[in-house]
């Protein structure tokens, strides 16, 4: 029998800490090698990291949201064949963290038996406390998510499930408390930079106004075309595949800020990111080589990298590298809105709702599609006339489809 030691790897691209999000064990628990101990985090990507050894847990190093650093101790075992064989009661090694922080999944009750240590519920931490607070056995919820994962949808239905209105008061009892939630993982991965995106750049928005009609008309004879069962086209890759033609004559605007070099780079790829909203939070994946894909090309690559940012699948590669970011608050788009530009690039464009309103059309009143394009731009490097310029030629191309495929 011995103790094995287990420090935070080096995660790469110059990673000196880690944040600890999760923990999937606790001290006393016997693991297996390769079984999912932790998940942490680093400025790039979310990381599972997995056991080393086969063992006996007898010490963890921080709790969630804490920062460890790399070739510092994580996690202790103890190895050898007693160990194995050692009940958790035997766990009297103290833990580096207290019992009461570190996440401990309730044992299951005599009649969950078949939900044992042999099958890993797949959730994201955010979900996985949402069901905590809730009291929801999550071996019990059917997930819908690749793989069997649950997403928060699938544990919404079941928290709905659990309530009947005869069980609400006719009149709602005043309520005290407060419940405190540490900023950690993605969350605070997305507050640091949108802190210092909004500190350090000085935005300038410009909102515009998209008679989409035409491009609508063109989007619902394509889907009309598609085989039973393929998933429609929406308007980001039609915007996509626009925003690429309009950037080769802005390619001030397909650029990243180099604050250490003192350099604006200017990108001849277009690699877009999509910024998607995600159990964890936003998310930005990135779609590479916009300029060499064809519209149905770039509709299949956004689905693919939205939904395995949503599902915690995304590599580092796919979540970083982006030169300008398109986001869409879909259904929700409202009328207008102020996009936080994806430091370090220097643009951004939003896509709010599309709706039916009354516009004046070669002097009469008529009925049209209006979309909103709500944009934002690093002023230092890219000038207000040129910003409105290059969201006037993006409007213009949207508003006569044929254009967008047309090589100038």
């Amino acid at each position: 029998m011995s103790r094995y030691v287990f420090k935070m790897p080096d995660l790469g691209e110059g990673t000196v800490t880690a944040e600890v999000v999760e923990w999937k064990v606790k001290v006393g628990d016997t693991v297996k090698e390769d079984q999912i101990i932790a998940e942490v985090m680093t400025d790039k990507a979310a990381v599972e990291i997995p056991a080393p050894v086969s063992g006996r847990v007898v010490s963890l190093t921080g709790a969630p949201g804490d920062m460890v650093a790399v070739g510092a101790e994580l996690i202790a075992f103890e190895t050898g064949e007693s160990a194995q064989n050692a009940p958790a009661a035997r766990a009297a090694v103290p833990a580096a963290i207290p019992a009461a922080a570190t996440p401990v999944k309730p044992a299951p009750a005599a009649e969950d038996k078949d939900f044992g240590a042999t099958t890993r519920v797949m959730a994201s931490p955010a979900t996985r406390r949402k069901a905590k607070d809730a009291g929801v056995d999550l071996a019990r919820v059917s997930g819908t998510g690749p793989g069997g994962r649950i997403s928060a949808r699938d544990l919404d239905a079941v928290i709905v499930g659990k309530s009947t209105p005869a069980a609400r008061p006719a009149v709602r009892a005043a309520r005290d408390g407060t419940d405190e939630i540490r900023i950690i993982g993605v969350r605070r991965v997305i507050a640091e930079r949108m802190s210092a995106a909004k500190r350090n750049i000085p935005h300038f928005a410009y909102v515009e106004e998209v008679d989409v009609t035409e491009l609508e008309a063109l989007r619902q004879h394509l889907n009309s075309r598609l085989g039973k069962g393929a998933p429609s086209l929406t308007y980001l890759p039609f915007l996509v595949a626009a925003l690429v033609r309009v950037l080769d004559t802005f390619p001030q605007c397909n650029a990243v800020h180099d604050a250490e070099r003192n350099l604006i780079v200017r990108h001849r790829a277009v690699h877009v990111g999509i910024a998607t909203q995600t159990p964890d939070g936003l998310k930005v994946p990135v779609v590479r080589h916009a300029e060499a894909r064809a519209l149905a090309d770039l509709a299949s690559e956004i689905r693919r990298v939205s939904e395995a940012a949503r599902s915690n699948k995304a590599t580092r590669e796919e979540l970083i590298g982006s030169t300008i970011t398109v986001t869409s608050l879909g259904r929700l788009g409202g009328i207008a809105s102020t996009p936080v530009i994806n430091a370090p690039e220097v643009a951004i464009v939003g896509v709010n709702k599309a709706v039916l309103r009354p516009v004046v059309l070669d002097g009469a009143i008529a009925v049209r599609r209006i979309m909103n394009l709500s944009s934002s731009f690093d002023h230092r490097f890219v000038d207000g006339f040129d910003a409105a310029a290059m969201i006037q030629a993006l409007k213009e191309r949207l508003e006569h489809p044929a254009t967008i495929f047309i090589q100038d």
